[in-house]
């Protein structure tokens, strides 16, 4: 990402970020259905005319190696959410939003979800985040960030011992490697570059999101995520399926290897 984007798209990404989400940063816990302060939050980051900023496009990575996200490469459409463990309000989204929105969406191929560790809270977040990428190193990244946001599972902390236990309950098979990725100087380079990205970018709350350079902060309600990634599907241009070798041309190649 350039370091010259205009100074526009920083300030308005930072505003709805601040608007929309500072909530989720001075509690960890999501307020009750009409809680003072919380339609007010909402009613900011549910504006369905929040700005697109097409240069903020450019953060999804697309990469068909990444452990930390989910659905197709080319989907029309990339949710990249920058969270926290310890976040009430990423739990929320994690229990009642995303699991619909996989359904409707990544199993369709509309939409890729890319995750980005941004770990606010002190040492615990940390760990988890750490902890998170080194499940992915086996292939359980998402079992681990189920386990976690579980009802109840942060109340828990995430000291040593008790990420070691989300570890076996995501159906991590080796929990030594588990232990020493986790701890791995590679671990924190992850966590810390998704940490300068959400950061690059203006968040400053969690959870965050960017749906196709469009950001949205807060846990809202399904219908806010569900109207920008069907905006953004119908925005995105059409790709076309790649060209199918005729059967000569096909024989011709293997021929001259």
């Amino acid at each position: 990402m350039s370091k010259s984007k205009p100074i526009m798209i920083v300030a308005g990404v930072a505003a709805a970020a601040v608007l929309a989400g500072v909530v989720s940063y001075t509690a960890t816990e999501p307020s009750s259905p009409g809680a003072s302060g919380s339609s007010s939050v909402a009613e900011v980051s549910a504006d369905p005319s929040a700005g697109v900023y097409a240069e903020l496009e450019a953060y999804a990575r697309r990469d068909a190696s990444d452990a930390l996200a989910l659905g197709r490469v080319d989907a029309p459409v990339v949710l990249i959410e920058y969270a926290d463990f310890k976040c009430g309000y990423c739990g929320k989204f994690a229990r009642d939003t995303e699991p619909a929105l996989v359904k409707k969406y990544v199993e369709n191929g509309t939409l890729r979800i890319e995750w980005r560790n941004f770990p606010i809270f002190g040492e615990e977040s940390e760990a988890a985040a750490r902890a998170s990428w080194a499940a992915g190193r086996q292939g359980r990244f998402w079992e681990f960030h189920e386990a976690a946001y579980a009802e109840g599972a942060k109340e828990k902390g995430f000291g040593k011992e008790r990420l070691t236990a989300l570890a076996r309950e995501a159906g991590v098979p080796d929990l030594a490697r588990f232990a020493g990725d986790g701890d791995s100087a590679a671990a924190r380079e992850a966590v810390r570059k998704d940490q300068e990205q959400g950061y690059e970018l203006g968040a400053s709350s969690t959870p965050s999101f960017l749906i196709n350079g469009r950001p949205i902060a807060g846990a809202q309600p399904l219908e806010t995520f569900t109207e920008a990634i069907e905006a953004a599907a119908k925005a995105a241009p059409k790709k076309r399926a790649p060209k199918e070798a005729a059967p000569e041309e096909t024989a011709s190649k293997k021929a001259d290897r």
